[in-house]
């Protein structure tokens, strides 16, 4: 895995978050409590003079781990966020994964509908999966949620802006150059505040985080963020390798992609 130039992604994802801001009155940003999304709040405080001024929406399917929910509390009091918790059902779906999947699209319909978001700022990656690779820095949705990956417009503001279908969003991803060890660096060099069950305990920690149904731990003794760098310049394990859902055919996740999963 090859380190970028953490100054010159953090200096173009601040122009994507600040543009977005600017193109978008009613604008809000997606919050797993994962590195990434963390990550890129942190991006947002540093473009917007410590504050983040858009709300930050958590979809909680009531089954995450006990660590998230209280870093999630934490933080958002550190920084002053205003957290929207949106709850997803737990029932059958698409990828077999009842606890998140479609389920969670769902719950994100419903925030959108009641708040009337034009824009949600996403934190994928390309070297996340192959499907995300798909992703732009600018993805419409129309009204369904459905994303056309198969012909996307070219990304010019003045172009989204007006032909957004008014009933429908647009994903902004200021994250999409970055890769694993970066989103590290930067937090290390930040000194940016991560959920503890991405450090190594007895032996295991978590590299990708979802919920307790669905994510499994890697063997590591990863306890430091230098450590995780310097595992990640050797490792050949999938960064999402303990992620179930990630296992299913590559259909499946284009499926649920292009019906608005994030």
């Amino acid at each position: 895995m090859i380190k970028q130039d953490i100054n010159k992604l953090e200096e173009k994802s601040i122009f994507i978050i600040r543009e977005a801001k600017t193109r978008f009155n009613n604008i809000a940003a997606l919050w797993s409590m994962g590195k990434d999304s963390t990550a890129m709040l942190a991006i947002a405080r540093n473009a917007f003079l410590g504050k983040i001024p858009f709300p930050v929406i958590h979809i909680d399917n009531g089954i995450d781990f006990p660590e998230s929910y209280k870093f999630r509390d934490d933080l958002a009091d550190r920084w002053g966020m205003e957290v929207i918790v949106a709850k997803s059902k737990i029932k059958p779906e698409i990828s077999g994964y009842s606890c998140c999947g479609a389920n969670k699209t769902v719950a994100l319909k419903g925030v959108l509908k009641e708040y009337g978001f034009e824009a949600l700022i996403v934190s994928i990656r390309r070297d996340e999966h192959a499907v995300r690779a798909k992703e732009r820095y600018v993805s419409p949705r129309d009204k369904n949620f459905s994303w056309n990956y198969k012909d996307q417009p070219a990304e010019v503001w003045d172009s989204y802006s007006s032909k957004l279908d008014k009933r429908g969003h647009l994903r902004i991803h200021p994250l999409l150059d970055w890769n694993e060890i970066d989103i590290w660096s930067y937090i290390k060099r930040n000194r940016i505040p991560i959920n503890p069950l991405y450090m190594s305990n007895n032996g295991y920690r978590y590299r990708s985080l979802g919920c307790t149904h669905c994510t499994v731990p890697i063997r590591s003794n990863a306890k430091s963020i230098d450590a995780i760098i310097r595992e990640l310049e050797t490792t050949k394990v999938e960064e999402r390798s303990g992620r179930e859902q990630d296992k299913e055919k590559a259909y499946i996740m284009e499926k649920l992609r292009s019906l608005g999963y994030m």
